[in-house]
């Protein structure tokens, strides 16, 4: 969940802060080796009316557009789940997605990654040779009241399910969103639809701001500024060996080699990662407990998932962790990892989910997104 987060600014916040502002950040090199970007184009379209032109293409009638049909998606997608929202429910949260996009998008325009003050090319030392996000911390703070206004319209159904919507619509608005654009464009934009995708669900912005009561060089700080970078890897590691341990699984957007359930089991993992990391930082599970948790038994009860696919997820990830550190962090760690197994392992006897389920097909998605 999305939590209203203070402004800290100790130098273990801005170390995080960095770190965090890489998952965004994309290195042109390759792309500009091989020939395949064109930089004369790239450059126009981050420049101030080239962004202002790619803003113009998506504002009101094309953006309003997409995200009335990502809400559509969205609908068919959990069409099997009765009530989850009414008419006027999903008219509401619609709104408010458009809200968003036009402000990301107001953001976005004035970003612009090189200074074009002088109105010239800049010089070759100056050259642009990656794209992302120039000031994380302070698109998260902008993004920060609509997102938990717009968080509001999905918790105030009283099903923790109806939070599972803001990814999915998120993430097929995106989608929809990219196929209006030419390849530079998308190439600028993307870091900052990933990012509102992923801030609604991964705590990663409430992790740096933790952060502030560990002084630089703690160990509780090396072994974040170890993990967190290499998030996305440990995720897609993790992913592959349930491929393997589960090759028969499906989803109702395909098996686990699809593109779509490819995309949200990664974008899962890192999440939970997240939490890992921040009940780490705070010297307690109850993040894990009292956000992680609900969420995936609201899957488990909503679809039928058999438990026993939930714990393995958490074993695999726990087990790729504990052995990507060193053994003084692994004594850091392992509180948080197998405290996250010990949780759901209780929590699935309490709930009495001891056996497969038939009553609906499987689905491996633990933020809702099947």
């Amino acid at each position: 969940m999305l939590k209203a987060v203070r402004d800290f600014r100790t130098p273990s916040v801005e170390r995080l802060l960095k770190l965090w502002q890489q998952r965004y950040t994309h290195d042109l090199s390759p792309l500009l080796q091989r020939n395949i970007l064109d930089y004369n184009s790239l450059i126009d379209a981050d420049s101030p009316e080239g962004r202002n032109l790619t803003v113009k293409k998506l504002q009101d009638k094309i953006l309003n557009a997409n995200c009335q049909t990502g809400w559509m998606y969205t609908e068919k997608l959990y069409d099997y789940i009765p009530n989850v929202l009414d008419i006027n429910e999903a008219s509401r949260i619609t709104e408010f997605s458009f809200r968003i996009y036009r402000k990301l998008l107001g953001i976005y325009e004035k970003q612009s990654l090189v200074n074009y003050s002088s109105g010239l090319e800049p010089p070759p030392e100056k050259r642009l040779t990656c794209v992302g996000i120039p000031e994380i911390d302070s698109l998260a703070y902008s993004l920060e009241p609509i997102l938990l206004i717009y968080q509001e319209q999905h918790i105030a159904s009283g099903d923790w399910r109806c939070l599972g919507f803001m990814t999915t619509h998120l993430n097929f608005t995106n989608q929809l969103i990219l196929k209006e654009l030419e390849a530079s464009e998308k190439l600028l934009i993307s870091p900052y639809l990933k990012f509102l995708e992923e801030h609604v669900v991964m705590p990663w912005h409430r992790v740096c701001v933790a952060a502030a009561k560990h002084e630089i060089n703690t160990p509780q700080l090396n072994l974040l500024e170890k993990i967190l970078p290499a998030a996305p890897q440990i995720a897609k590691s993790v992913y592959r060996k349930l491929i393997e341990l589960l090759p028969d699984i499906r989803s109702r957007r395909g098996t686990l080699t699809e593109v779509g359930v490819i995309h949200s089991s990664l974008r899962d993992l890192n999440m939970f990662q997240a939490y890992i990391l921040l009940c780490c930082l705070e010297s307690s599970l109850k993040s894990i407990e009292r956000e992680l948790l609900p969420l995936c038994i609201a899957v488990v009860e909503a679809v039928g998932i058999d438990w026993k696919l939930t714990e393995k997820w958490c074993d695999v990830l726990a087990s790729e962790l504990e052995n990507y550190v060193t053994p003084e962090e692994k004594v850091l760690l392992e509180p948080y990892t197998q405290g996250m197994k010990a949780l759901f392992l209780r929590k699935r006897y309490s709930l009495g989910f001891r056996g497969e389920s038939k009553s609906a097909p499987v689905s491996f998605n633990l933020s809702f997104t099947p």
